[in-house]
């Protein structure tokens, strides 16, 4: 007769511990389940969190710009020292040439004194701090030591300027780097969170945001408040020929605009230099700081930063260029916290 191995039962607590892990991951995937539509945010709540990207990517974008600003203002100052010390030392040079003809003329008639063959053999910085030498010298040739001492001085001057120019330029370009990568960091990051969107919801941003950029200048009631002058209404018309035109960080026309780009490029068509940046435009002419007092062709800076300017239109309308993804277009003025409007 075969036997039969009784099969040996698992004990209470491994069966207990097996229940309560069973469980628990029920739980676990049950709640993972609930929690997964939740997490993918709205289209309303991605446009929220793109829109305050490209905030922070325009404040970035301003930054940007006043370094460039500042490396191309410093690679012409660089550049005007090191034409003034080539030509100083060539100045330099003439003189030295002068002297040492007059040196070997007096060589060939073997009247060559002492002082003079103690300037061609020294420095001539610390010559004329011995008078006893300097006695032996005609005035003439006193006269050309004190010119080669001052050309060397204005040529030590211009170099230690030019270095120190060339250190505020390479850290300039530092700072130019890390301010583009800042903006293409926020970029990415709104483009990483449009794509979250199905194509429905793209299509319902873009829809949107193409209602807003219409060009179409009879659908925006400009009223007909004054222009602030004939310089700039000027502006303010070369800024209206842009209508249409893309937003690109960094750009000043005259395909592309950011929202400085655009203002200081309409007012160079009207022949005014203003500076580049919306803080610098900020304090170029006269704040006014109640809209009721704005006309046609000032400048209006919105956001405590000073971080984005436009054009007033009249009746309460601006034109800008907005921000990435749009094009310059008019807008309420009421659409972004309102400064002041600046009178160039």
């Amino acid at each position: 007769m075969a036997s039969h191995r009784r099969l040996k039962q698992p004990s209470r607590t491994r069966v207990t511990v097996l229940t309560t892990a069973a469980a628990a991951a029920v739980a676990l995937s049950s709640q993972a389940a609930n929690a997964a539509p939740s997490e993918k945010p709205s289209k309303d709540e991605v446009k929220a969190k793109v829109d305050k990207l490209y905030e922070e990517a325009e404040h970035a974008t301003e930054k940007y710009n006043g370094a460039k600003e500042k490396q191309e203002k410093l690679q012409k100052e660089v550049s005007t020292i090191q034409d003034n010390v080539a030509r100083g030392q060539e100045d330099l040079n003439e003189l030295r040439d002068s002297m040492g003809l007059a040196a070997a003329a007096q060589y060939r008639t073997g009247s060559i004194d002492s002082s003079l063959q103690l300037f061609l053999s020294s420095n001539p910085d610390d010559y004329l701090d011995k008078a006893s030498t300097a006695d032996q010298l005609s005035s003439q040739q006193v006269e050309q030591l004190k010119k080669i001492q001052e050309k060397q001085r204005e040529l030590a001057q211009d170099r230690a300027e030019a270095s120190d120019k060339l250190k505020d330029l390479a850290a300039t370009r530092t700072e130019l780097g890390s301010q583009k990568k800042e903006v293409q960091a926020k970029l990415a990051e709104a483009q990483k969170l449009l794509n979250t969107l199905t194509a429905a919801e793209k299509a319902a941003l873009a829809a949107a945001d193409e209602r807003a950029s219409r060009s179409a200048s009879e659908r925006v009631d400009l009223g007909n408040t004054a222009p602030a002058s004939g310089r700039a209404m000027a502006a303010f018309q070369a800024a209206q020929s842009k209508i249409g035109s893309p937003y690109v960080y960094g750009a000043s026309g005259p395909s592309s605009f950011d929202c400085s780009g655009l203002t200081s490029w309409a007012f160079a068509q009207a022949g005014v230099s203003i500076p580049r940046t919306s803080q610098a435009q900020a304090g170029a002419g006269t704040q006014i700081y109640s809209q009721s007092d704005l006309k046609v062709g000032d400048l209006v800076i919105f956001y405590g930063d000073q971080h984005h300017v436009g054009f007033y239109a009249g009746n309460g309308q601006i034109l800008h260029a907005p921000r990435t993804g749009t094009v310059v277009r008019y807008e309420s003025i009421n659409n972004m916290p309102f400064q002041f409007g600046v009178r160039i």
